[in-house]
């Protein structure tokens, strides 16, 4: 390692100390028990990426330029969070030299990753990070050409939320943290490169991919793609990057992607991040869709020919003001991302559509959480969740989603929507670009709507949401005309009064299929299986929400017409929506089946696919993939 002198360093630190920014003037710093990073000392503040896409090694190889903002003046200590990655170098930057500089990667914690602590000469603005990531990194997956839509060409995808984007960039991987980046990635020629920035839909495949994103995002939100991907314009800000296979049905199953940003914008206020453009993914892809910026990640299974599914993308936008623009601090805060996107996303259903649309989305929202409470200890139900000790990814069930939701349509129905939608502008207006907690959310709330209005909601009905477990007593029930008729029409069924013509002839919405399975009986006779089969074709049919519930129900009650595709599906779908009821039934039902599945899917799965299910074939710990 190369040594200033230590006249040198007295002087470098004198002069960095009188400069440096003054603390007060930077958000105060919070406790974090997923990151190593030290932000109360330093934050970094842009991070420029260079990288080659190494297919043959599955790996990213090259540099991480991190630029610094001290916040301590008595530091000179960095601390950077990893997962797995190779670390060859470190150097800062002193005039117009980079020198190397000494490191020390921490002991490996369970769920955490590794930190990478660097003690610099004085405090200085930008250091330089040489790594290369892990064949096996948590937050990318390789797919061979075989494992494509296309079946020619590799595809790679990252995916940060929670804590994975130390997997593939060194960094202060908390959310509290928000960072702009930009990067030059260099994939093989005749490959196309896509990240959560400015792209050029136009760019050529000759292997060199710029990118800038101006825009301070959480580290989580840091997002990459490489394959063989084409664009298609929707409008003059939407627009679809996809595989050919998918292109044509994509853009013409999204075409209300432009209509559900201009009625969220008049309702929600300016959308601040330029275009709004999705990504299709693989069908490995472990999540219905992912909120990067500028380019939302999707699956293709909500792909389904009559727009029954494309609440995904009415979700995956409104979080550019719910979860981007304004972001949760730490993970314990994720109901402030998930619970108000939620809410955001029925009013958009709404808009866009009708409201027996949004209020059939919002019953079987809630028929989860049901299941959630139900299924959850007393401390997993609590809003503002203690994660101390555990992993960042046990926050993600249906309490910050769904009962985050109704949280805020009880502030609705109490203050009304106007008053509701002021509310949320203001929110957004007041902390956009910024990283919060639970308890800048209530102070705001209080201030802003229920000071003085104690008498329609009180601050004890607010803390009870907030910090206790289960549902308040009287809290806002959703109710569908629509599914009303479905338990009408399914009790006649199951009662021998109708036969199956008369479901067959009632004309029903892919939500209310997918209400009407999800509320059968678990037990149903062979007849009534083929019955429904034979009518409606549900074990082929091309909607995943509606297979997947019914081959959820041929596994319980062993109806083998369905059971070879039950095996394609979980070969086809890595989704952990669906991972995890179709194992779950297949352990219960058949142990060895279940294991021989996942043997032949498990290459095609991402790593957290992965996790998901060995957790439930091993539940004991003997999962490869348990620590990530």
């Amino acid at each position: 390692m190369y040594r200033l002198s230590s006249i040198f360093i007295i002087i470098a630190l004198f002069a960095l100390t009188a400069c440096a920014p003054d603390r007060s003037e930077h958000p105060e710093a919070v406790e974090d028990p997923h990151s190593f990073a030290n932000p109360a000392e330093v934050r970094v503040r842009h991070v420029h990426m260079d990288l080659d896409v190494d297919f043959e090694r599955r790996v990213l190889d090259g540099w991480a330029r991190l630029d610094l903002d001290w916040m301590d003046r008595r530091s000179r200590r960095v601390v950077l969070d990893t997962r797995d990655l190779e670390i060859h170098q470190v150097e800062y930057r002193q005039g117009d030299e980079w020198r190397e500089v000494d490191f020390e990667l921490g002991e490996a914690h369970r769920h955490n990753g590794r930190p990478l602590e660097i003690i610099l000469p004085a405090q200085l603005e930008q250091i330089r990070v040489h790594y290369t990531t892990s064949p096996d990194a948590s937050g990318l997956q390789w797919l061979t050409p075989e494992q494509t839509a296309g079946g020619e060409h590799p595809f790679l995808f990252s995916q940060g939320q929670p804590t994975h984007a130390r997997s593939y960039v060194p960094l202060q991987d908390a959310p509290q943290v928000r960072i702009t980046y930009s990067a030059e990635l260099r994939p093989p020629e005749g490959l196309f490169a896509v990240m959560s920035a400015e792209n050029d839909p136009h760019a050529e495949r000759d292997g060199v991919f710029q990118f800038n994103m101006p825009e301070a995002v959480p580290p989580y939100l840091i997002a990459l793609a490489v394959g063989d991907l084409h664009f298609e314009e929707i409008s003059d800000r939407v627009g679809v990057y996809s595989e050919p296979r998918y292109l044509d049905a994509a853009v013409e199953e999204f075409a209300v992607t432009q209509r559900m940003l201009e009625e969220a914008e008049a309702r929600f206020g300016d959308y601040d991040w330029g275009r709004y453009d999705l990504l299709v993914l693989p069908p490995s892809f472990p999540y219905g869709g992912m909120e990067n910026p500028r380019v939302s990640f999707v699956t293709p299974t909500i792909i389904a020919g009559d727009e029954s599914l494309v609440s995904l993308i009415s979700h995956e936008l409104v979080h550019s003001w719910a979860g981007n623009l304004v972001n949760n601090a730490a993970w314990r805060d994720l109901w402030l991302n998930e619970g108000v996107t939620v809410y955001m996303e029925y009013r958009n259903m709404e808009d866009v559509y009708d409201r027996e649309r949004a209020d059939m989305q919002s019953v079987i929202g809630y028929q989860g959480l049901q299941s959630a409470l139900a299924s959850l200890p007393p401390e997993r139900q609590i809003l503002a969740i203690d994660l101390t000790g555990q992993s960042a990814d046990e926050v993600f069930s249906l309490i910050p989603y769904q009962k985050g939701r109704l949280f805020i349509t009880e502030i609705e129905e109490r203050f009304g929507r106007e008053k509701t939608d002021d509310f949320l502008r203001g929110y957004f207006q007041r902390f956009a670009f910024q990283a919060i907690t639970t308890e800048q959310f209530r102070d705001h709330l209080l201030e802003n709507l229920i000071k003085g209005n104690e008498d329609i909601m009180s601050v004890e009905r607010v803390d009870e949401w907030i910090y206790e477990p289960g549902m308040p007593e009287g809290y806002p029930e959703p109710r569908s005309k629509a599914f009303e008729r479905v338990d009408a029409m399914k009790a006649k069924w199951l009662d021998d009064e109708i036969g199956i013509s008369d479901l067959r002839n009632d004309d029903w919405h892919a939500l209310q299929w997918v209400y009407f399975l999800n509320n059968l009986p678990e037990e149903l006779s062979r007849a009534r299986m083929d019955a429904l089969d034979e009518a409606f074709d549900l074990t082929h049919s091309p909607n995943y929400e509606i297979a997947a519930a019914w081959l959820e129900i041929a596994i319980r009650n062993d109806y083998g017409p369905a059971m070879e595709r039950v095996r394609e599906f979980l070969l086809e779908v890595g989704r952990m929506k669906f991972l995890r009821p179709l194992y779950s039934a297949l352990v219960e039902a058949d142990r060895e089946k279940a294991e021989a599945i996942y043997e032949e899917a498990r290459p095609g799965y991402h790593p957290l696919g992965r996790a998901t299910v060995e957790a439930l074939l091993y539940p004991e710990g003997e999962s490869d993939d348990e620590a990530y």
